[in-house]
């Protein structure tokens, strides 16, 4: 075997024992957390040391192999013993530490590293030595007794079914390879692995059939490896499927090689299949010594009915613990780097992809333009030709009055030959016409076949795309999987009882992602750990359980990915943090009007934090911006809540994938930029109606709520010439100045562009390079025209533009951001447009969202605003005693309507002179008529203009005051 095939054999066993390894933690944080001792568990355990035990002494790593087998005897006695007293919270731990050690092992062993011997002496052997003082050593009767069947159970079937299932099915993989890569070594592994487990088992015909089948492997030609290996497999399957059905007297003890002299590869063939058929002629024959291996080089078997499907039905009895093995399906190994390869050539498909539309639609409109042509060009052919005939008969006439023609046959002649030469020529243009018809009609239908292959491959691409994308996920599970080792050696140095409970371990995620992911979410679990979740003893004092509980959930929602951690311990001071703000120097007012999620938004700021005490695990918590720039550095977003004394709740949104992205693009100031469309929640034209000033800044209405608009075209100023075109194929969608309403930093904000182009899924692209990319913008995209566009980081651009909002036009940007600008203003603390305080308008409406949206305007006019859902309402209201300065109503009501309330109001004298306007739906002449005359002071239609509105309302109640003043 050459060295190069030789170590990649090895590393692969190497990331093959990391596996092994996670099931010894997995199994031994169960045993610590429950306290006892699982049958099911400990064999899952034992599986697993073996495993790594023969394979590392398959492999050469003596060192490996001695210390595996030694754990492998302390799981033995801990089965055979497990009833005597002996598991305590030391023990665990120790066992977990010998699995450290082995784990770093491998490490080194991977990294091509010699095992030292001192350090061995040092560290690794006084673990062991003191487990097996601790344990002793196993004894023959102890090995009898782990062997024995227990509660109704027989470990042999059990390892039969799943570790030799499992090796089975892999050399079947490699069987139905056509190229069959390393043959010849997987057989003499598996003959090595299989061996020592019929060692282990007492079996010593399974033995020595898998060093018969070492033996042949390793002395046989070449060319005669398929054939060996073929026959390895059905002598194993026919050994399995004796062990199955309990007759192990008759399994075979060697491999008979002489039976067989031409190979075919047989066709692959389901495992279940093979086993319930092998068992079918065994039940037919009943003997299952006359099974002999057939001289033919396919294994024929009769038809015979199906077995009981409850053969193999071990439903109450789990076998495995921590990764679980899917029979149904073969894998390989692939390198992430030929995977990322070829997620970059998809990319590249991509781009030429939305290249090859591009065209599609520049062909499309230029063959639009030649139809338009061609049918002018028929139209004025047609014409042409009508007016010829007009001529020709005109002047056919004057000819015959003024001439005799028979008179004069040369001229007759010469007439007739000029206009049948004429004629021909106009036939001619009007075949060539038709002609022209034709192919842009057969043009036609090319660009419709064209257009059509353009969409099947557009829908096969994204079906790669899709599967490459769920190629290049991996389980939340291989993140978080070292968690509960983590938290269980917290609890046990810091004193606290803390759970981890995880929801959704199977989402897939991204790998790129999930690296990225790495870091923020340990930062987490630390900081709930140790300023979250409180000390028992105060646990019990607020009437909390002493256990505490972190939970960490995962889905996926639309195309992005959520992750959740949440806690249920002291929570988040709002106190504290406004404090501490201000002690770094925010503005003490904004501080003080500042909303729930604005203060906590904070925490996400360098240097910020609320702890304090310094603590050997998380120092003071400071870090959050850690988390935040490590999200932003895949695109991700992350929010709080918290509510003191309950718990916090961190919620981490990353996208599905890092290589595609659904964008739209936009243009602002002459530049095209891409805004992603997960971050859009809704388009529409620009309502300057519904456009108002407020502290020199801009908001909209939007959905009965107000938004901060941001013109963006004002912080893209260039001071130089510029000659960008940035025009494309196709029209833009929405040809007039546009909204987007987009989340950034957990609140929605309105940004006003020129001109939107459209949606469009293309490849994200890194920037390469020493000059970063401008605040606000992450990576790149490349269009079908080769034009290539910065693609927006909403949040990071909000964040810029709120730290440059009062001076946009100095190009500076912010040095050092020592704070968290407020540029997201509440609703509800938008300051009066007038200095003084202004009085109380009653609103009279059946819809409570038009009294919401209503009161909101004159709230933000600053007038204070009472509420009334119909005029028999308003009436009595009025009647206990309700002081207002104006009525703003509406007509069709319930119980009383709007003419029937202006009734009431004018034939009462206290109410009377109380300024009626009428807001309505009904905007007809006749309505507005017959409310003027009924004594409503003003008319206004829905929707309506806030600021016409405002004006009036001071006008009429200017109006009422002035005559109370002259009277």
């Amino acid at each position: 075997m050459s060295k190069d095939k030789e170590l990649e054999i090895q590393m692969q066993f190497l990331e093959e024992a990391r596996d092994y390894l996670n099931i010894l933690e997995a199994v031994l944080l169960e045993i610590d957390s429950s306290n006892r001792i699982d049958l099911d568990r400990i064999n899952a355990a034992l599986r697993a040391a073996h495993s790594i035990k023969g394979g590392a002494g398959m492999m050469g790593f003596r060192t490996l192999s001695d210390l595996s087998h030694r754990l492998e005897d302390s799981f033995k006695v801990l089965k055979t013993r497990k009833n005597s007293g002996d598991l305590d919270t030391e023990l665990p731990s120790l066992l977990l530490s010998g699995v450290d050690w082995l784990r770093q092992i491998v490490e080194s062993l991977s990294q091509g590293n010699e095992i030292e011997d001192q350090w061995l002496s040092s560290f690794c052997y006084p673990v062991f030595d003191e487990l097996r003082d601790r344990l002793g050593e196993p004894t023959p009767e102890d090995a009898s007794t782990m062997l024995s069947p227990e509660d109704g159970q027989d470990i042999v079937p059990m390892l039969f079914e799943s570790e030799v299932e499992g090796c089975l099915q892999r050399l079947e993989s490699v069987l139905a390879d056509s190229a069959q890569p390393c043959l010849q070594e997987e057989v003499a592994i598996m003959a090595a692995e299989l061996g020592g487990l019929g060692e282990m088992l007492q079996l010593p015909a399974f033995t020595s059939l898998c060093e018969s089948i070492g033996h042949h492997i390793g002395t046989v030609t070449s060319d005669r490896i398929p054939e060996i290996a073929q026959l390895a497999l059905q002598s194993w399957r026919r050994s399995q499927a004796l062990i199955l059905t309990n007759q192990r007297d008759s399994l075979p003890t060697k491999l008979n090689v002489d039976t067989v002299v031409n190979y075919i590869p047989n066709p692959p063939q389901s495992t279940a299949d093979a086993i319930a058929e092998f068992i079918e002629e065994a039940e037919a024959t009943d003997d299952l010594t006359s099974v002999h291996i057939l001289e033919s080089s396919a294994v024929v078997y009769p038809d015979i009915p199906a077995t009981d499907e409850n053969f193999f039905d071990h439903t109450d009895e789990p076998i495995t613990v921590g990764k679980e093995r899917d029979i149904s399906e073969n894998s390989v190994r692939v390198s992430s780097k030929k995977l990322e390869e070829i997620n970059d050539l998809f990319g590249e498909l991509t781009v030429q992809r939305n290249g090859l539309n591009s065209q599609l639609e520049k062909l499309r409109k230029l063959l639009r333009s030649l139809n338009q042509r061609v049918q002018t060009l028929d139209r004025e052919n047609h014409e042409l030709r009508t007016a010829y005939d007009k001529i020709t008969k005109r002047n056919n006439g004057e000819f015959s009055e003024s001439n005799h023609v028979e008179n004069i046959p040369e001229m007759a002649d010469l007439e007739m030959d000029r206009h049948s030469k004429l004629d021909l020529r106009s036939q001619e243009v009007m075949e060539t016409i038709i002609q022209v018809q034709e192919v842009t009609t057969d043009i036609q239908l090319s660009v419709d076949d064209t257009d059509q292959i353009a969409r099947k491959l557009n829908k096969t691409s994204k079906q790669i795309q899709t599967k490459l994308t769920h190629i290049r996920m991996r389980p939340l599970s291989d993140l978080i999987e070292r968690f509960p080792r983590a938290l269980r050696d917290l609890n046990v140095e810091y004193g606290k009882n803390v759970h981890l409970q995880v929801e959704g371990e199977k989402t897939l995620i991204e790998r790129s992602i999930l690296e990225a992911l790495n870091e923020p979410i340990m930062h987490l679990l630390r900081n709930a750990f140790d300023h979250g979740i409180e000390d028992p003893h105060t646990r019990r004092e607020l009437g909390k359980p002493e256990q505490g509980l972190i939970e960490i959930t995962a889905t996926h929602h639309s195309n992005r990915t959520i992750i959740t951690m949440r806690d249920d311990g002291r929570g988040i001071s709002l106190e504290k943090i406004r404090s501490r703000a201000v002690a770094m120097g925010l503005d003490a007012d904004l501080v003080a009007n500042a909303s729930e999620e604005e203060l906590l938004s904070i925490i996400f700021e360098p240097g910020f934090t609320t702890s304090d005490q310094v603590t050997a695990l998380s120092g003071r918590g400071v870090g959050m911006d850690i988390v935040r720039n490590n999200l932003k550095s895949v695109r991700g977003d992350i929010s709080v809540n918290t509510e003191l004394g309950v718990g916090t709740t961190f919620t981490l949104s990353v996208p599905f994938t890092l290589s595609v992205a659904r964008v739209l693009l936009v243009e602002s100031n002459k530049m095209l930029l891409a805004f992603p469309t997960e971050v859009i929640s809704e388009i529409f034209l620009l309502p300057k109606e519904q456009v108002f000033s407020v502290a020199d800044s801009e908001v909209i209405n939007w959905q009965e709520t107000t938004l901060p608009l941001i013109r963006l075209g004002r912080y893209f100023e260039f001071n130089c010439p510029r000659y960008d075109n940035p025009e494309l194929e196709t029209r833009p969608a929405i040809d007039a100045s546009s909204v987007l309403i987009v989340k950034g930093n957990n609140q929605q904000v309105a940004i006003q562009v020129d001109r939107c182009w459209g949606e469009q899924e293309v490849a994200i692209r890194q920037v390469e390079g020493n000059i970063p990319l401008p605040a606000g913008f992450s990576n790149c995209t490349i269009l079908g025209d080769g034009r290539v566009l910065a693609l927006v980081n909403t949040n990071d651009l909000l964040y810029w533009i709120a730290t440059n909002q009062r001076t946009p036009k100095n190009h500076h940007l912010p040095s050092i951001r020592l704070k968290t600008p407020f540029l997201f203003t509440d609703n509800n603390k938008i300051s009066a447009t007038s200095t003084h305080q202004k009085c109380t308008i009653l609103i009279i409406d059946d819809s409570i969202n038009v009294r919401r949206f209503l009161a909101l305007t004159l709230e933000k006019g600053g007038y204070e605003v009472e509420q009334a859902k119909d005029g028999q309402d308003a009436l009595e209201k009025l009647e206990s005693g309700l002081k207002v300065a104006a009525i703003i109503c509406d007509i069709e009501m319930p119980r009383l309507d709007g003419y029937g309330f202006l009734g009431r109001m004018n034939s009462s004298m206290e109410m009377k002179d109380i300024p009626v306007a009428m807001l309505t739906s009904r905007s007809s002449n006749k309505h507005r008529q017959l409310a003027m005359q009924l004594g409503a002071r003003a008319y206004f239609s829905k929707p309506y203009n806030e600021q016409e509105l405002l004006k009036t309302l001071e006008e009429i109640i200017g109006n009422v005051a002035e005559t109370a003043t002259s009277n």
